[in-house]
């Protein structure tokens, strides 16, 4: 499908359900968001503390926000396999799918293994230059997805299968990321409220660009 299309599909299968999309999407905000803020706030001695201390002060709490940004990683998944349920089966969404990644600790694990993973060669792409470590963000996007499809499979497999489905697609996917950008500012301009709508639209988008790549790629079996 062309990126005009995936958007239309992604607008289709949440049509009659925005507002719980913004919800659900206020709720994980709060959590994934809010928590590591309200730990590292308290860690540098308060709201003005936190304000008025120089940057090169702030690496204690700064890495304590980083590993409970790690511990939630999860969520984060769970939101965007909640949006891949979605397009593929028009699942209504629930609260209770957000925490699915946590289900398992086998499923926890590997996730946060591929994080690692994925951060570690993404640093030793960036290397070499800013260009090879963009393009292979690109190329590892779809992991996460891989993941939800294939939970059996080990960490650089999915890895592999991401490249692989990504293998002539990553300018497309850029230009998907980047058709948003005209909402990102419009959601700016309303105080970020409308981010709580463009999250669920991009989030769904990326889920049936994901299940488009799967799909094209079976038929060429």
């Amino acid at each position: 499908m062309k990126n005009k299309e995936i958007k239309q599909q992604a607008r289709l299968q949440l049509k009659g359900q925005w507002g719980t999309a913004a919800l659900f999407t206020l709720l994980f905000s709060s959590i994934y968001y809010l928590i590591p803020l309200i730990i590292e706030v308290n860690l540098s001695g308060g709201w003005s503390a936190w304000l008025n201390k120089p940057s090169d002060e702030m690496d204690g709490p700064a890495a304590s926000t980083f590993i409970i940004t790690l511990v939630l990683l999860p969520l984060y998944i769970g939101y965007l396999w909640t949006f891949l349920s979605v397009i593929r089966k028009g699942e209504k969404i629930n609260v209770s799918s957000l925490f699915q990644a946590f289900s398992e600790i086998s499923t926890y694990v590997k996730i946060l293994g591929a994080y690692l993973v994925m951060m570690v060669y993404l640093i030793l792409w960036s290397l070499l230059l800013l260009i090879p470590g963009i393009i292979k963000a690109f190329a590892y996007s779809q992991t996460y997805f891989v993941l939800r499809d294939y939970p059996g499979i080990g960490i650089n497999a999915a890895i592999k299968k991401s490249r692989k489905l990504m293998n002539g697609y990553k300018w497309k996917f850029f230009v998907l990321q980047l058709s948003f950008l005209g909402w990102g500012i419009l959601c700016i301009l309303s105080l970020g409220i409308g981010f709580f709508w463009l999250a669920p639209y991009m989030s769904a988008s990326y889920a049936a660009f994901y299940n488009d790549r799967v799909n094209e790629q079976q038929d060429h079996l």
